[in-house]
């Protein structure tokens, strides 16, 4: 680990806890996305990226959604709230359960608003009740549909077949947001060089029906061309 890299997971570490007391401290919606903003636009400064939105025009300004992303870094979340900037949608993210017990993340995951997805459950009715619960306040969902990050060379990984089964069950529309640079290896430059100034571009899909009984694998392929 280069002497910049150790300073980056120092301040990432004060960033997400610190952040995640504030969130911890409130309950509104619109504060909580104020908040995961901030934080997101604090820590991709520090790491020097800036992010690119393609199709801007695209992107509704308020409404609920399943927003689904491709997933290669854990810098994915910050880089989605700041396409969203502009806009009212907010809602839990789907999390794993080794990011709810994260020393370096958990605090933050557990207060930011987020959904808990274990897999190793027999039951998943839990899971789905509070996804609807959060549709009845009026939120968005955020899923990485491939499960976990991609770790391949390929564009993309399989899907997994809930998420079209989220959006099925709460009549919501699917908004697809695609990350085109791999944010991985811009994390791993930004790592190693902290002069080095980069650029993630994101491109905003059309959005595709709930009903709509296209495979979503292969509908996010088919609009982003994959």
């Amino acid at each position: 680990m280069t002497f910049n890299a150790l300073k980056q997971a120092i301040y990432g570490l004060y960033l997400t806890n610190s952040f995640g007391l504030r969130l911890k401290r409130t309950s509104d919606p619109m504060e909580k996305k104020r908040l995961r903003l901030a934080y997101s636009l604090a820590q991709l400064k520090t790491l020097n990226i800036t992010v690119h939105i393609e199709n801007e025009e695209k992107l509704p300004l308020e409404g609920q959604y399943l927003i689904v992303v491709n997933h290669r870094s854990i810098i994915d979340p910050p880089i989605v709230e700041v396409v969203l900037k502009q806009t009212d949608i907010f809602g839990p993210w789907i999390s794993k359960k080794e990011l709810y017990n994260s020393f370096f993340f958990g605090l933050f995951v557990r207060h930011a608003g987020s959904i808990l997805l274990d897999r190793q459950k027999s039951q998943m009715s839990g899971f789905f009740a509070e996804v609807k619960e959060a549709v009845k306040r009026g939120e968005s969902i955020f899923i990485f549909p491939e499960g976990t990050r991609n770790k391949s060379e390929k564009s993309l990984t399989p899907f997994k077949e809930g998420s079209r089964i989220i959006a099925l069950k709460n009549r919501l529309p699917i908004l697809p947001l695609y990350i085109q640079t791999d944010a991985d290896k811009a994390l791993a430059k930004a790592l190693d060089d902290k002069h080095l100034k980069q650029e993630i571009r994101v491109v905003v899909g059309d959005m595709i029906a709930y009903k709509d009984k296209t495979n979503l694998e292969e509908n996010y392929k088919k609009i982003f061309d994959l």
